[in-house]
């Protein structure tokens, strides 16, 4: 059984604790290869050899054949890929090129196309269905020109859904149009192949699946080319300067192949832990799920996701926060969905864009497990959760 924190710990779409061979692993390299990669010296070419093998680990269990750019994580990672793809698809003169992102992105890809918005760029939302999945047929109309480029989320953080990304990256590729994909929360939960996806650039970063905040990857296809954000010393070749993180690289490649690792020996223990999970808390009043539901499509959710919209005796929403603050003091952490993405209100944008109404789209929350936990860990939520429920009131219409 997993240390009475980790036990209750059930916000891992958040973040996750540094697994114990990944924080062994960074302490040996940071007393080992702590100088500067790019120093010519003995200790500086031992960080680099260090990076370098970090680097082709990761590009070996991530199917990577072409350009792999440490970055300080999944933010980062987002606006290199938007902008400096941007950078070399138009150059501000003629009609505006148009980007597309779907309604239920992260804050981060939002922001991004925010600013491609004030470069001229024209952006459009692909809708999402009321499992918050992409409309392909509306993603097909609005691929032909002027669009240039595409930024989709392939696994939502707040109701789990999976987009179709084989089907998206067919389209992308008859259309010509660059796509990048934010697969955060993907990393850690499903292996792949990127050279196989046919997608172009891929955003990553290692704190979802045990390994060091700090650091993301940005992963491209050969050919593709970036501006990079700023200047420097023209590290990772020439699109990410700044003195590399040689100890989180390493930590990153050692949480990658220790989840590999525990996907190819059990790939269905997640899944079915949480289907187990799932099965025990919409026994209980006022808990319904929303997203897709994983006993009729399996594929179409993260494997260790489960969010859920929250209601009283009177069938009134409950507010979600009120939720999460009180399953805090049963020793549970969750949360209201996405924390980054809630509105002062508590009102989703994600629920909001998949067709929800106001009160409903404050009433979500969201369990995420770890690969720590085990069925007894989570015998008592239901109760927990039931309890909080009865105590909890609903917001005043």
């Amino acid at each position: 059984m997993a240390s009475a924190t980790l036990q209750g710990y059930l916000d891992c779409s958040a973040t996750t604790p540094l697994a114990p061979e990944v924080a062994s692993a960074m302490a040996a390299v940071q007393a080992s290869a702590w100088a500067n990669p790019s120093s010519l010296h003995g200790p500086g070419l031992a960080a680099a050899e260090t990076l370098e093998r970090s680097r082709q680990r990761l590009a070996e269990a991530l199917g990577c054949s072409g350009q792999l750019c440490f970055t300080s994580g999944g933010t980062e990672s987002i606006h290199l890929a938007l902008l400096g793809a941007a950078a070399h698809l138009w150059d501000g003169t003629g009609s505006a090129p148009r980007c597309l992102i779907s309604a239920v992105e992260h804050p981060a890809t939002t922001a991004a196309a925010e600013r491609l918005g004030d470069l001229g760029w024209q952006i459009s939302r692909v809708p999402v269905n009321r499992e918050g999945l992409l409309e392909l047929d509306q993603l097909e109309t609005l691929l032909k020109p002027p669009t240039r480029l595409v930024s989709l989320i392939w696994g939502q953080s707040e109701v789990g859904s999976l987009m179709p990304l084989a089907a998206i990256a067919q389209r992308c590729q008859q259309a010509g149009v660059l796509l990048h994909v934010d697969a955060v929360q993907v990393l850690g939960q499903l292996p792949f192949d990127f050279d196989a996806l046919g997608v172009d650039l891929m955003s990553l970063a290692a704190h979802k699946l045990r390994g060091p905040r700090g650091i993301g990857l940005l992963l491209a296809r050969a050919g593709v080319r970036l501006k990079p954000l700023f200047g420097g010393g023209g590290q990772e070749g020439g699109w990410r300067s700044g003195t590399e993180p040689v100890a989180l690289a390493a930590g990153f490649a050692e949480a990658v192949e220790r989840r590999l690792a525990l996907l190819e020996a059990a790939p269905r223990a997640m899944a079915g832990l949480r289907d187990g999970l799932l099965t025990s808390l919409l026994e209980q009043p006022g808990l319904a799920l929303v997203g897709p539901d994983p006993r009729r499509s399996p594929s179409d959710r993260l494997p260790h996701h489960i969010s859920l919209l929250v209601s009283g005796q009177d069938g009134r929403p409950l507010p979600g926060r009120a939720l999460v603050k009180q399953l805090s003091k049963e020793g549970y952490a969750i949360s209201s969905g996405s924390a980054c993405q809630s509105h002062g209100d508590g009102r989703s944008p994600v629920l909001s864009a998949m067709g929800y109404d106001p009160l409903t789209a404050a009433s979500g929350i969201r369990i995420t497990l770890g690969d720590w936990h085990r069925p007894d860990d989570l015998l008592a939520l239901p109760e927990v959760l039931s309890r909080a429920i009865r105590v909890s009131r609903p917001e005043l219409r």
